[in-house]
């Protein structure tokens, strides 16, 4: 394992806690690779030789001109004869068992490329504070932000084949390499190591400490996920994201657009449907869709007179009749038969749009090749958030991501604020093309008639070898479980525990351990706490 450290001017208090964390390893199969990128500091020289000095593992070298960061990480790795190259900033420290935990990985995973830690932070006091634990590799989200950051150990072959750190991308130098290493890499040969290995120090003008420092680190980073799009042929642009240091991807809508069947299974209940249906039409910017509506045998005379009103007055509107007992998979299976759409969309009777663009936003991802369905950003009639992806484990088989949370806030490390892959996304507002939702056999309407159908659903399609995805970027409000009510007498308690035992029995594995979330965060609450 070569470790990489480029040194220019640290506090030198901070390089000597850094090197002594490198010393401090429980594991002697390590190589520091220091250079000195024409340091002016007489004590960082200085220390820099003392510690040269002290073990033969370590090598020294220095530039005469600062040649900054890009640089001088080409020159350690041209010195890096290990099978791994670890990157360690100047002033940052690694945990004791990092390299041991490290090496762990290459025994228990199949030759990885690119492994990486969860991380914490050093504060002015030099206590540790705010731990990042990571999700597993999520391609989405790396465009989004570099979430992978320390500690990133990768391949160093492939490094090399890459031409290793490319000039220009100074600042987003570590983001540009883990971009070109995974469009190089198969997604299993992504390991994320679910520990604390790795020390960043939040110190003043660090993005550790002020995410909106270092500018130019941010024009680097949009740059690097600019270069990964158009080397990808994607056709995909980005633009500053919503926070800084975070990253907007905005996806090409193929031309001709495609025509997407928006299914709502209803029954009753004109007071929800009317304003879900009229939101529907009047707040969709994207022109070629047409609207179901699955109707449940519906009773009530108010309504039937508005699905025949509504369905004369818009040509978009289709009224289908569906008359057997309620299963939320059944009517949806039904809607998808008689859908003229290349992409279905599964909405709730209560769901009404905000944003114009949001079925827009949907499309874009829903097109992609590589990815299956698509989940919205939903909230309550109140602003805080019901649904921003689907965490696996949670009460046992799942829940939905920070719940509750108001809607402007961050989230986890940004994650409310990203586009991102969830193993889950929830079937009140899901987007997939047909031939897919057709291809994994659609919702179970024999196991799953009411609950967790969309969870195995898109269990399913990502055992299928699709990413599911979820966007920020398509809001809407969802007054869950309205018109269905609730499970309060014992026949609707008892089917709703076979179908807990159902997800258990299938896919118990999948639901134990989501590598959208983290093993170190709670399967008791949906707010990303310590478990």
């Amino acid at each position: 394992m070569s470790i990489l450290v480029p040194v220019h001017d640290p506090v030198p208090a901070h390089l000597r806690q850094c090197l002594e964390s490198v010393l401090g390893q429980d594991s002697p199969h390590w190589q520091l690779c220091l250079v000195d990128d024409a340091s002016q500091d007489p004590q960082v020289i200085a220390l820099l030789e003392e510690f040269a000095a002290r073990d033969n593992r370590i090598e020294l070298a220095r530039l005469e001109q600062h040649g900054h960061v890009c640089a001088a990480s080409n020159k350690a790795l041209s010195m890096a004869n290990g099978q791994y190259i670890a990157l360690l900033d100047h002033d940052d420290m690694l945990s004791p068992c990092a390299l041991s935990y490290v090496l762990e990985a290459t025994s228990l995973f199949p030759a990885p490329l690119l492994m990486y830690s969860d991380e914490d932070k050093i504060d002015s006091r030099g206590y540790r504070c705010e731990p990042h634990f990571k999700p597993g590799y999520n391609p989405d989200l790396l465009l989004a932000q570099n979430y992978i950051a320390h500690l990133c150990v990768f391949d160093i072959e492939l490094v090399r084949q890459l031409g290793g750190f490319r000039p220009g991308f100074e600042g987003s130098q570590d983001h540009d390499l883990a971009l070109r290493v995974c469009a190089a890499a198969d997604p299993d040969r992504v390991v994320h190591i679910p520990r604390v290995l790795y020390h960043w120090r939040a110190s003043p003008g660090s993005t550790a400490l002020c995410s909106d420092a270092k500018q130019y680190a941010f024009d680097a980073g949009l740059r690097a996920v600019a270069d990964h799009l158009q080397q990808a042929r994607s056709g995909a642009e980005v633009e500053p994201g919503p926070l800084p240091h975070t990253y907007r991807v905005r996806w090409p809508l193929p031309d001709p657009l495609p025509l997407v069947s928006l299914l709502v299974p209803t029954k009753d209940r004109i007071d929800l449907l009317a304003p879900c249906v009229e939101a529907i039409l009047s707040r969709t910017r994207y022109p070629h869709f047409e609207l179901l509506i699955l109707d449940n045998d519906t009773r009530c005379p108010e309504t039937l007179a508005y699905l025949k009103t509504v369905a004369a007055a818009d040509k978009r509107v289709r009224v289908v009749a569906w008359n057997h007992p309620f299963n939320y998979s059944g009517i949806n299976n039904f809607g998808a038969r008689h859908a003229r759409g290349e992409l279905l969309g599964l909405l709730n009777n209560d769901i009404e749009p905000i944003n114009e663009d949001w079925l827009d936003e949907m499309v874009r991802h829903a097109v992609r090749p590589d990815i299956g369905c698509v989940g919205a950003k939903l909230y309550y009639p109140n602003d805080t958030i019901q649904h921003a992806g689907v965490v696996l484990g949670i009460g046992g088989v799942a829940g939905h991501a920070h719940k509750y949370f108001s809607r402007h806030a961050n989230g986890y490390f940004s994650r409310l604020m990203l586009a991102q892959n969830y193993s889950a996304v929830t079937g009140a507002c899901l987007l997939v093309r047909k031939s897919l939702f057709d291809q994994v056999g659609g919702l179970d309407e024999r196991h799953l008639p009411i609950a967790f159908n969309d969870v195995d659903f898109c269990l399913r399609v990502r055992a299928a070898g699709y990413r599911n995805v979820w966007t920020p970027y398509a809001e809407l409000y969802h007054h869950e479980s309205e018109s269905r009510g609730a499970d309060d007498n014992a026949s609707k308690r008892a089917r709703a525990s076979g179908e807990v035992l159902y997800m258990r029995s299938t896919w118990k594995e999948q639901l134990d351990h989501d590598p959208a979330y983290n093993p170190n965060l709670t399967l008791v609450h949906e707010d990303f706490s310590l478990r």
